[in-house]
């Protein structure tokens, strides 16, 4: 994402649901396979040559692609740019000379070349010319009303079931600070996967007791299959890990979709930086520190973000020190101040008291005041 002008250019991939027929699933499966099968001949072509430049690789590779893979020419293009920025994406993260191999099958489409938006119905490009394939918007409605850009998309196939995952960008106007009407602090935990508390004095609970215990089934699922140390153990910890990010991914989206539409536009959220979440867990007690370290944080963080982004708010981290130790009346913090055992505050100073994760939301939302404060001041 980057800003232009005065606008956030905002990108979000879509996972549209497409419903082809059992003759356009074939179609779909050759072209995937034939696409595949070129970024692995590309991709050798490169390794030997050590050429990065889409034009001197086209210049020898284009009619190979074409006759051996059957591939149609926006597809030959497709191939090489695929490959061309698998390399460069390996470079920059090890840089490294290191021939990346392609062993799912994929297919890259560009928009209006491969694919586009023909009659309500997708258009597709395969081996053997365009199809039209019907598709599910539902929950993607939105996508479709013309102020979205398509970008370049890739075809997936799940367990007999297709989609197609397209980059949509559009233009949003950034919310400045001095425009922001509404501040809540955000307390995230494990007892409450989030406690908030905003300008009205409102103090909001996400429950997460049922959330604790079904990663302590998964915990106790993933113990007994290390146990076993066999393949299919392997197999099955593998798949049990996948669902559970599933699952965790799912959760963070509807409490983080929840908060933005609950308050209104230009809000202010505040959150603990937590990034260094698992260092700080070197003092919680072993029993407990799978709760705290397993819990993807910073997902959260990034799905509120880009929704906060969508909806004209935004998100402001600060560091998490003191949040639960400082009174938000007197302003008196200690240690002492809160009893993590059975999650209450009492300020040894004024006697105010309350729940630990209120009085964490309490106090980001007293450090993004004090933020816009000296905002409007400059």
């Amino acid at each position: 994402s980057l800003v232009k002008g005065g606008d956030f250019v905002f990108t979000i991939t879509a996972k549209i649901k497409i419903s082809p027929s059992l003759s356009q699933q074939q179609l779909l499966s050759d072209t995937m396979n034939s696409y595949t099968a070129a970024c692995n001949f590309v991709s050798a072509y490169i390794f030997q040559s050590h050429d990065l430049v889409q034009a001197s690789v086209n210049r020898v590779v284009y009619y190979d692609i074409r006759n051996d893979f059957n591939l149609r020419s926006q597809m030959a293009q497709s191939v090489q740019k695929t490959v061309i920025a698998r390399y460069k994406t390996i470079q920059e993260m090890t840089n490294k000379w290191i021939q990346p191999r392609f062993n799912k099958p994929q297919y890259d489409l560009v928009w209006n070349r491969d694919y586009s938006l023909i009659d309500g119905m997708f258009s597709v490009n395969t081996l053997q010319g365009r199809i039209k394939v019907n598709f599910n918007s539902e929950g993607t409605e939105h996508f479709f009303d013309g102020s979205w850009q398509f970008g370049t998309a890739k075809l997936v196939n799940k367990r007999n079931k297709w989609f197609l995952h397209i980059p949509m960008s559009k233009d949003i106007p950034l919310v400045e600070d001095f425009n922001i009407c509404h501040v809540v602090g955000v307390d995230l935990g494990v007892n409450f996967i989030a406690t908030t508390y905003d300008s009205f004095g409102k103090t909001t609970f996400f429950n997460g007791r049922q959330i604790k215990e079904r990663r302590g089934r998964y915990k106790e699922i993933r113990r007994q299959l290390q146990l076993k140390q066999t393949a299919s153990a392997r197999r099955r910890l593998k798949a049990i890990g996948q669902r559970e990010n599933r699952w965790m991914s799912d959760i963070n989206h509807r409490i983080a979709k929840a908060l933005v539409e609950s308050h209104p536009i230009g809000t202010l959220f505040v959150l603990e930086d937590l990034t260094g979440i698992r260092t700080a867990t070197e003092k919680v007690q072993r029993k407990h520190r799978y709760e705290i370290v397993s819990w993807s944080f910073y997902d959260f963080r990034q799905k509120l973000t880009y929704k906060a982004w969508k909806h004209g708010s935004k998100v402001k981290v600060f560091d998490p020190r003191y949040t639960s130790q400082t009174c938000p009346i007197c302003g008196h913090t200690e240690r002492a101040n809160r009893n993590k055992k059975d999650h209450i505050f009492v300020c040894k100073n004024c006697d105010y008291h309350s729940n630990d994760d209120r009085i964490g939301a309490m106090n980001l939302y007293r450090k993004g005041i004090e933020y816009l404060s000296t905002v409007t001041d400059e």
